[in-house]
C-alpha cells in the first residue's frame, strides 16, 4: 500500500483537552433543549432536563455541550427570536437553573456553549417595541434596518430580497410609513451592525454570559449580520455568483463582519479557560468559511459542504481534502458535522434513492427514506467523521441512530417555513421531537407526563435509551465505543493518511496508529492486511477478511 497524501490536523498547533485549545479536537454534543428532557411533565425540554441527564452525556465520552436557545423569546422560530439575551425563558426555568445545570456540567468534566442569535431579535424585544413607538430617523429606530419603500407612496418593498423562511424579506407594520428587513421571520426584524450601540450591547451580552462561567459561543448566522451598503436588489449577478459558489447574494458573507468578531474575540481573550465561538455560516467556497477562523476571529466554523456529502466515497474524500487544506492554512481545526437541528437527520437522509440528498424536510407524501439502510450508512459514516483530525459535532439523538420524523400530521408542525411557504417547503420540525429516553413509558420517558410539544413516531420505542443500554449492538454503543477509541488514540489530534483503497468506492486512510477502512459499495471488498486487527466495526462482518458494503471499521496492525 502507497500512501497517497498526509493531511494534518494542524498537529502542531494541537494541545491536550485538559490545557489550552481544548476545542482544536473536542467532542461537543448539541442538545435542542425544548426536545432533550424535561423534568416538569410540560411536553417542553428544559434546564433541569438537561441537568438530570448530564451523567448521561458523560458517560457518552463528549468534551462540551452546545445549548439552542432558551432564552426569554414569544417561540416564533422556536427560541431564535430572543426577547431578552439576559433571561432564561420560563418554559426553561431560571437562571438559577441554568447556573445549576452549567456547575454540574464543568463537575463532570463537560465544557457549555451558549447560542448567541446576534443577526436579529424578536419582534417583542423592548428595542424594537421602542422603535415601533419612535419617529423615522430616531436613534431607536437605528439599532434596526428601518427603510422607506418604493413606488408612489412607498407601498412596494425598499428592495426584492426574500426571506429564507418564505416570502418578502420586509414587513410594514400597520400604520407605519417605513418597512423593516427580517431576513427570517416576520417576527425576527434585522438589527443595524452599522449602529455602534448594537455592537456595544452584544459585547455586553457576551460578557454577561462568560462571567457566568459559560466556554463559548455558537454564533447563529454569522455570515449575515452585515448587509451591503445600499442594500441593492438580488440580481441575476448575484443569482449568478451563488450558482459559482461565491458570495450568495448582498445579504451574506459581507467583510464588514470579520471586524465584529474581531472584537468579541478581543472580549474573549479577556477570560481564561481558552473560551472559543464557532460560526453557522453557509459560506462557500471553503476559502471564504476560512476567513471565519483566522488567528484574530473564531476558533471554530461549521463545515457545512461535509454536512452535505452524499454517499459517495469519491465526494467524501474531496470534501475532506479541500477541508483540512483551507483550515491548515489559517491554522485552526476543521469541524465534522453530519446533522443538526437545521436539516434532515443523516440517518434518514441517506436511506434515499439520491443517498444524501438535502430536501428541506420530509413529509407524509415525500419519498420516504430506507430506515434501515440509512441507520447502516450513518453506523458507518461515523467511522469516517471521528476518525478525522480536528473537533466533530453530534446532533442530540445521533448516538441512537435516531431516524427522522417522516410521517408527522401538518396540523402539529411548528415550523414557520412551512406555514410561510404554505407547506410547499416542509421544514425542520423533523429532526426535532423529542428524544426517547424510555420505551414502554409515556412519551417514551421523555418527561414524567405523557406530553410532548411535537408528537413522537411509534418507531422511536426501538431507539430508546434504555433498549440501547441493553444491547451490545446498538448504535449507541458503537458511538461509546467509537469515542473511547478516538479519544485514547488521539485521533482528533492526528493526521491524516490516505492510502490506496482496495476498491473504487472505499476509503482507506490512518491516523497515527489507527487504520479506517468505510465500504461505500454494496459488495463486500477485500481487507488490504492479514494481520487487521479490529478495534471497533459498525456491523458485524461476514468475514474476517473482507469488509461488507457500506460498513466500516477501525483496525491497527500486527
Amino acid at each position: 500500500m502507497s500512501v497517497t497524501s498526509i493531511l494534518s490536523g494542524n498537529k502542531e498547533n494541537n494541545q491536550s483537552k485538559s490545557g489550552s485549545e481544548w476545542w482544536r479536537s473536542a467532542v461537543i454534543y448539541q442538545i435542542y433543549p425544548r426536545s432533550f428532557a424535561d423534568a416538569n411533565g410540560d411536553g417542553m425540554g428544559d434546564l433541569k432536563g438537561i441537568t438530570e441527564r448530564l451523567p448521561y452525556l458523560a458517560r457518552l465520552g463528549v468534551d462540551a455541550i452546545w445549548l439552542s436557545p432558551f432564552y426569554k423569546s414569544p417561540q416564533a422560530d422556536a427560541g431564535y427570536d430572543v426577547a431578552d439575551y439576559r433571561q432564561v425563558d420560563p418554559l426553561f426555568g431560571t437562571l438559577d437553573d441554568f447556573d445549576a445545570m452549567l456547575d454540574k456540567a464543568h463537575a463532570s468534566g463537560l465544557r457549555v456553549l451558549v447560542d448567541l442569535v446576534p443577526n436579529h431579535s424578536s419582534d417583542e424585544h423592548e428595542w424594537f417595541k421602542a422603535a415601533l413607538a419612535s419617529p423615522e430617523g430616531s436613534p431607536e429606530r437605528e439599532r434596526y434596518m428601518f427603510r422607506d419603500g418604493k413606488g408612489e407612496n412607498g407601498e412596494l418593498p425598499p428592495n426584492n430580497w426574500q426571506s429564507v423562511f418564505g416570502g418578502d424579506a420586509w414587513t410594514r407594520p400597520e400604520g407605519q410609513k417605513q418597512w423593516y428587513l427580517h431576513i427570517f421571520d416576520t417576527k425576527q426584524p434585522d438589527f443595524n451592525w452599522q449602529n455602534p450601540e448594537v455592537r456595544a450591547e452584544f459585547e455586553s451580552v457576551l460578557r454577561f454570559w462568560l462571567d457566568r462561567g459559560v466556554d463559548g459561543f455558537r454564533v447563529d448566522v454569522a455570515h449575515g449580520l452585515v448587509k451591503e451598503e445600499g442594500l441593492p436588489d438580488f440580481d441575476e449577478e448575484y443569482q449568478q455568483s451563488m450558482v459559482e459558489g461565491g458570495n450568495q447574494g448582498p445579504m451574506w458573507d459581507q467583510d464588514g463582519v470579520h471586524d465584529i468578531y474581531r472584537d468579541w474575540r478581543k472580549v474573549l481573550n479577556e477570560y481564561d479557560g481558552d473560551r472559543m465561538m464557532v460560526a453557522e455560516a453557509w459560506v462557500k467556497p471553503q476559502e471564504r468559511l476560512a476567513l471565519y477562523i483566522r488567528s484574530d476571529e473564531m476558533q471554530q466554523a461549521f463545515n457545512f459542504d461535509y454536512l452535505l456529502a452524499h454517499w459517495d466515497a469519491a465526494e467524501v474524500r474531496h470534501l475532506i481534502d479541500e477541508s483540512l487544506a483551507q483550515t491548515a492554512l489559517a491554522k485552526a481545526p476543521t469541524t465534522w458535522v453530519m446533522s443538526n437541528h437545521d436539516s434532515v437527520r443523516h440517518t434518514s437522509r441517506f436511506g434515499l434513492s439520491n443517498p444524501g440528498d438535502r430536501p428541506n424536510g420530509i413529509g407524509r407524501d415525500s419519498e420516504q427514506p430506507d430506515e434501515a439502510l440509512g441507520l447502516q450508512r450513518a453506523r458507518a459514516f461515523a467511522f469516517v467523521t471521528f476518525f478525522l483530525p480536528g473537533a466533530a459535532y453530534i446532533y442530540q439523538g445521533e448516538e441512537l441512530g435516531l431516524p427522522e420524523h417522516t410521517t408527522m400530521e401538518d396540523k402539529y408542525r411548528q415550523d414557520p417555513t412551512f406555514w410561510r411557504t404554505k407547506g410547499e417547503e416542509i421544514g425542520r420540525d423533523g429532526c426535532r421531537v423529542p428524544l426517547p429516553w424510555k420505551a414502554d413509558a409515556p412519551a417514551f420517558g421523555f418527561g414524567p407526563s405523557d406530553q410532548t410539544w411535537l408528537p413522537q413516531p411509534q418507531a422511536f420505542a426501538r431507539y430508546a435509551v434504555d433498549v440501547e443500554e441493553a444491547d451490545s449492538d446498538s448504535t449507541l454503543a458503537l458511538y461509546r465505543k467509537v469515542l473511547e477509541v478516538r479519544a485514547e488514540h488521539h485521533l482528533g489530534q492526528g493526521e491524516l493518511e490516505w492510502l490506496d483503497a482496495p476498491a473504487e468506492d472505499t476509503l482507506l486512510a490512518r491516523n497515527g496508529d489507527v487504520y479506517m477502512m468505510v465500504n461505500f459499495g454494496e459488495s463486500a471488498v477485500k481487507l488490504p492486511w492479514d494481520d487487521a486487527k479490529v478495534l471497533a466495526a459498525s456491523h458485524a462482518q461476514s468475514s474476517d477478511s473482507e469488509l461488507d458494503g457500506n460498513t466500516g471499521i477501525w483496525f491497527q496492525r500486527g
